[in-house]
């Protein structure tokens, strides 16, 4: 097996001023190559990976002006069979991953770890894009590989690597030890970091948010009413009900350390843009590959 470098990026998402960070994947160092476009990217034999994005040169975020966010040896073999690198997500179906349906199964970060995983085939973590700004809220929601578990699962075995199974079936355990991440063999970035933050000095709280965690995954994994996906505002309109649940129930420099924002401030997880075309839309996933109870996640008192 032959190791590739995966360098991980970040700019800004949607507009320049936004608190949330888009992702993306390279074979390539951009701080050293520039690339206009795939087409020159292939050519040079490297790999660009949008992960529901455009393409971009470079990165930049404030605070980071290259927008590195990590770089890690991987199997680029098995990362291209994972996802398609040189080809837009919103036109090919290939390119997404098991992020079937933007927004609904994930957004940008969750694409990107699973380009990402191919760093962890030795045994170690693999690699993800948890210095991205906003990356606490999606995987709060949307987990660390997105919510369609059981087709990441599949993806996984035919391309060689671990099938595991779904953290959002493991119940309430995670509020009293220690669970495994959606997919991967790692902590969870997550609970990692609520962990950090709440593990010893409030481990009555650290247990309310994980179980309300399991509730939020279950309820976004959810499937939805009629025969197209909600669009953006609905989506972004849920996924701040979610996190303002998580707002509640923390004292404000708990979320706020655990989170990396202010306690109501607005997120736009889901770029209007990327549903703007029929790949994004798509049709919600059938029942039998997104389920979950059927409990809202509420404030625990």
């Amino acid at each position: 097996m032959a190791l590739t470098t995966l360098y991980a990026w970040a700019v800004p998402a949607f507009i320049s001023e936004s608190p949330v960070d888009h992702t993306w994947v390279t074979t390539y160092d951009n701080r050293v190559t520039n690339f206009p476009d795939d087409q020159a990217v292939a050519a040079a034999g490297q790999s660009y990976w949008y992960c529901w994005g455009s393409f971009h040169p470079s990165g930049g975020v404030p605070g980071n002006p290259t927008g590195l966010l990590g770089k890690k040896a991987g199997d680029v073999v098995f990362a291209s069979c994972l996802v398609q690198p040189n080809a837009d997500s919103r036109t090919t179906a290939a390119a997404r991953g098991t992020i079937f349906t933007y927004g609904l199964d994930g957004v940008c970060h969750q694409l990107a770890n699973q380009v990402l995983y191919a760093t962890g085939k030795g045994g170690s973590a693999p690699l993800t894009v948890s210095a991205a700004r906003g990356y606490m809220a999606s995987v709060f929601i949307y987990g660390t590989y997105g919510l369609q578990h059981a087709a990441w699962a599949n993806k996984l075995a035919t391309c060689g690597g671990s099938p595991v199974a779904p953290a959002a079936r493991r119940g309430r355990a995670a509020s009293r030890q220690p669970r495994r991440g959606a997919m991967t063999g790692a902590l969870d970035d997550f609970e990692t970091r609520a962990r950090a933050v709440l593990g010893k000095s409030h481990p009555g709280k650290l247990a309310e948010l994980l179980s309300l965690r399991a509730d939020t995954i279950r309820f976004a994994a959810q499937r939805w009413p009629g025969l197209s996906a909600p669009g953006a505002e609905a989506l972004n309109a849920r996924n701040q009900h979610l996190i303002d649940q998580a707002a509640a129930l923390l004292r404000a420099d708990h979320f706020r350390k655990i989170f990396g924002f202010e306690p109501g401030t607005k997120l736009t997880l889901v770029d209007p843009n990327m549903l703007a075309s029929d790949g994004g839309r798509g049709k919600p996933a059938a029942p039998s590959s997104r389920k979950g109870s059927k409990v809202s996640p509420k404030r625990r008192k």
